[in-house]
């Protein structure tokens, strides 16, 4: 069972459960992968807080994935465990190819320990799961993850757990996918993504349960604006708790939920076909 519901036996068990990540195969990192992850605690180089809610938190040791995979074209390469990322949602998986070398990529579901996987730009290969490849090599209906923007500018949708994006039709120098959130939108087909969808897709089910897990993630505390004064947040202030019949917004008048965050004037505008929709106001974005 991927998800393991704890007992009630405090007020932190009650509402709590834990993924069990039974597709980990590697309990400890590779050392040549690892690099330094210093904390910021939400402050810019100034000492002024930029991000409100950060801080504290486990210390952390990032690990280098392999978003492009450009120069393994033509070399099999074999996974030799999957591993726990506390950097992301999803799992990453140790590859070690022919030449020795040995790079981490993001781990699709049902990739296992032993299998090949391949990265090819000169002409198709199988679409198996875990298979880096062209868009213009990839068969239409299939599902693709850690897609390109740009060629060559390595993967940067669908990268979080249980994401994908489904490849719907090719046409010219575009190809159309379907994205998570609903858009649909046109790629260049050189771009490269990364046949099947992303592992661990129980992430979102996991309840924390108490505050000291959202510590322990480095999530500070953040005070509600209607319980501020006035001059310190928009919501603040007056007799009582009145927002103002105006919608929920951060110290600087940012809406925060449903407000408009792309730039109109962006040249990949004219990329989307069909733009996401919120769930909560109906409001194309």
């Amino acid at each position: 069972m991927p998800i393991r519901i704890y007992k009630k036996t405090s007020a932190g068990r009650r509402n709590a459960s834990v993924n069990m990540h039974v597709e980990v195969t590697k309990k400890t990192p590779e050392k040549s992968l690892l690099a330094p992850k210093p904390k910021t605690g939400g402050r810019n180089h100034s000492g002024k807080i930029t991000s409100r809610g950060i801080g504290g938190g486990v210390k952390q040791m990032y690990r280098i994935i392999d978003f492009k995979r450009r120069d393994r074209d033509g070399i099999d390469g074999t996974v030799i465990g999957i591993e726990y990322d506390p950097n992301r949602s999803c799992h990453i998986a140790l590859i070690k190819y022919t030449d020795g070398t040995k790079r981490y990529i993001l781990a699709p579901n049902g990739i296992k320990d032993g299998m090949v996987i391949s990265t090819s730009t000169t002409g198709p290969v199988e679409p198996s799961v875990g298979n880096c490849m062209r868009l213009r090599d990839i068969p239409t209906g299939l599902d693709v993850h850690c897609v390109e923007i740009f060629p060559g500018g390595g993967g940067q949708m669908c990268r979080s757990a249980g994401s994908y994006a489904k490849l719907s039709n090719k046409e010219g120098e575009y190809a159309t996918l379907v994205l998570p959130s609903g858009e649909v939108r046109r790629v260049p087909i050189d771009c490269r993504a990364t046949v099947g969808q992303i592992g661990n897709p129980d992430h979102r089910l996991r309840q924390l349960g108490k505050a000291g897990l959202s510590r322990l993630m480095g999530i500070r505390p953040i005070t509600r604006g209607i319980a501020k004064s006035h001059h310190a947040h928009p919501l603040g202030g007056g007799s009582g708790r009145s927002k103002g019949n105006r919608p929920p917004c951060g110290p600087t008048g940012v809406h925060s939920k449903g407000g408009n965050t792309r730039n109109p004037r962006k040249a990949s505008k004219d990329l989307i076909i069909r733009r996401r929709v919120s769930k909560r106001y109906g409001q194309k974005h």
